[in-house]
This record gives structure tokens, C-alpha cells and sequence, in this order.
């Protein structure tokens, strides 16, 4: 078995198990208690976990808030793969909503230069204006408090507005999923209650995030994982957290 065939189910043990123990490694892997302690120490560098006395423990991280400058610029390949996918989910002459995310970002640009006639609602500034040289696209503000930081509209007028429009899709960005608590989580109060609100509004519900934001935690829990109908990532998720996807009736796309 290679080291990182061994790391990746490590990791597949965290999850499940949410600790590990040195002893019970060594027995599994046939390996020294010093090989598996290096084990764990390259996970712990990678943040994967922390160490506790005799094994490790999964660790959450709390990601950095960004403000909307810092996030638009991080255009990683992750990102477009997962714009993409969603881009595929579109049909003529529906309606979606696209709420404050660099991704959702990127699927504007993409919507733009499509030929697809489409009703886009948006909170996003950034969103608004990108899809403002449509020339198919319908646009719509709900408008709102705007939320500088965030670079949109949130708060209870933004609220009130977008309850007037029923939407085929809305796509969601989120600082971090945790399956076991089926909480989807955000920094601000304000922009997860908006983020709220459009959820209730959708037909079709998807979050769309990298694989990594699964072992995030943002400060605020805005919805239950149990209104969503899909996540849209750049790949398939390890296979525990597949298989609680799938218990979810969640679909990986």
C-alpha cells in the first residue's frame, strides 16, 4: 500500500469515527506506532486533524472571512469546474437566483457569454452587473441593505422582496457543510437569514462549494441540509461523506 492510499483512509477512519487511535493503526496497517505517529503528524500539518495523546482527532477548521475583493480573486480550476456543472443545469427561459458567491460569480460570466434566454435574480452586485451585458439574460435586484463586506444586498427588505418570486433553481454558496449536524453555515447573520429566504423561494436547491468546505464551519447556522436537493463540488466527495450524502438522498454532482 502507498503512504497516501494509507492517508486517505486515515481520513476515511476520521470521518466515520471522528478519532483515531496509534495502537489500532498499527494493528490495521501491519506498521510501527512511529510510522503511524509520522502518519498523523502529516495530517496534523495539513490541518486534517489534531493530535490528542495516542491517536488524533477530527478537526473543523474555521476558514478566514474574506471580504468580496479578496474571494472574487481566488478564480481557482475547482471553481470553474464547479460553475460549469451548474451551468449545464440551466434551461431556457427559467428563472434562478444567484446568491452572493465567487462561484456563483463565475457562472455569471458563463451565463453572459451563452446564448441562453434566462431570469436571473441576484443579490450580488458583482452578478448584476456582469449579467447587465447580457443581451439575453433578465435581470433582477430585490435590492435591499447593502452589505459592503459581502459586496450585496441582505437583511429584511431584501427578504421581503425575493418572497415575491417563485424560482425553478437557486444556487448557494457556503463557508462550510457539516453532515452530521446537517448544518449549512455562514459568517454574517444577516446574509444567512437572506440566504434563507432564498432558499424557501426554490424549487430546486443547490449548494455550490469545494470538497474542502465540508470540513468548515462558518459562525452561523443559516438552514438544514434537509432543503437542499444537490451539491455541486468539483468532484466526488471522499466516500464517507458520500455515503452521508446518499443517506441525505442528497445528489453529488
Amino acid at each position: 500500500m502507498f503512504a497516501q492510499e494509507r492517508l486517505d483512509m486515515i481520513i476515511q477512519l476520521l470521518h466515520e469515527e471522528g478519532k483515531v487511535k496509534v495502537k489500532d493503526l498499527s494493528k490495521r496497517f501491519e506498521l510501527s506506532e512511529d510510522a503511524i505517529r509520522k502518519d498523523l503528524k502529516i495530517l496534523e500539518k495539513q490541518g486534517v486533524m489534531e493530535r490528542i495523546y495516542g491517536g488524533g482527532m477530527l478537526k473543523k477548521k474555521i476558514p478566514k472571512f474574506q471580504d468580496v475583493g479578496e474571494r472574487n480573486q481566488t478564480d481557482s480550476l475547482d471553481k470553474r469546474r464547479i460553475a460549469t456543472k451548474a451551468l449545464k443545469m440551466l434551461n431556457e427561459r427559467e428563472t434562478i437566483l444567484l446568491d452572493i458567491s465567487s462561484i456563483n460569480l463565475i457562472l455569471a460570466e458563463m451565463i453572459k457569454e451563452s446564448d441562453l434566454e434566462i431570469t436571473v435574480l441576484s443579490n450580488s452586485i458583482d452578478i448584476l452587473y456582469i449579467l447587465s451585458k447580457s443581451t439575453k439574460a433578465t435581470v433582477i435586484s430585490p435590492g435591499g441593505m447593502y452589505f459592503r463586506q459581502a459586496g450585496g444586498f441582505v437583511g429584511s427588505e431584501t427578504i421581503n422582496s425575493i418572497k415575491k418570486y417563485n424560482v425553478q433553481k437557486v444556487f448557494i454558496g457556503s463557508c462550510g457543510v457539516d453532515l452530521d449536524a446537517k448544518s449549512i453555515t455562514t459568517f454574517n447573520v444577516e446574509d444567512g437569514n437572506t440566504k434563507s429566504a432564498f432558499i424557501q423561494c426554490a424549487k430546486e436547491v443547490y449548494l455550490v462549494m469545494e470538497n474542502k468546505k465540508f470540513n468548515y464551519d462558518g459562525i452561523y447556522k443559516f438552514d438544514s441540509i434537509d432543503h437542499v436537493d444537490g451539491i455541486i463540488t468539483e468532484g466526488k466527495p471522499i466516500e464517507v461523506i458520500s455515503k452521508k450524502l446518499n443517506k441525505y438522498k442528497i445528489n453529488i454532482i
